[in-house]
């Protein structure tokens, strides 16, 4: 089992930013690709960014390139979304999410694809 904890949410003003954090436990963080998800008011969860384990390999969600960076740091068991720029419509909860890979350079950007998941935190961007 691993348990996943998003922090770092809040309410921010357009253009400001925010760098959410995600701290595992239980297993092997280092051998899991992370990735983050958000889900707004009415919507379905959608991707936002991804990395393989090894950190070397990152993918975007278009509406995110540019404006957000997602890293990790294995010796902390923590992934991290730098989020900058932000907009209106980047308000929703933001989830982190965890799955076993035996590539390091693999991601993945599909929900389903992934195993565990955190509660969310609300990141809220004011007009």
């Amino acid at each position: 089992q691993v348990q996943l904890v998003e922090s770092g949410g809040g309410l921010v003003q357009a253009g400001g930013s925010l760098r959410l954090s995600c701290s595992a436990s239980g297993r092997s963080f280092s051998s899991f690709a992370m990735g983050w998800f958000r889900q707004a008011p009415g919507k379905e969860r959608a991707f936002v960014a991804a990395i393989g384990w090894s950190g070397g390999s990152t993918a975007y969600a278009d509406s995110v390139k540019g404006r957000f960076t997602i890293s990790r740091d294995n010796a902390k068991n923590t992934v991290y979304l730098q989020t900058s720029s932000l907009k209106p419509e980047d308000t929703a909860v933001y989830y982190c999410a965890a799955r076993g890979a035996y590539e390091g350079t693999t991601t993945y950007t599909r929900a389903l694809q992934y195993t565990y998941w955190g509660q969310g935190t609300q990141v809220t961007v004011s007009s």
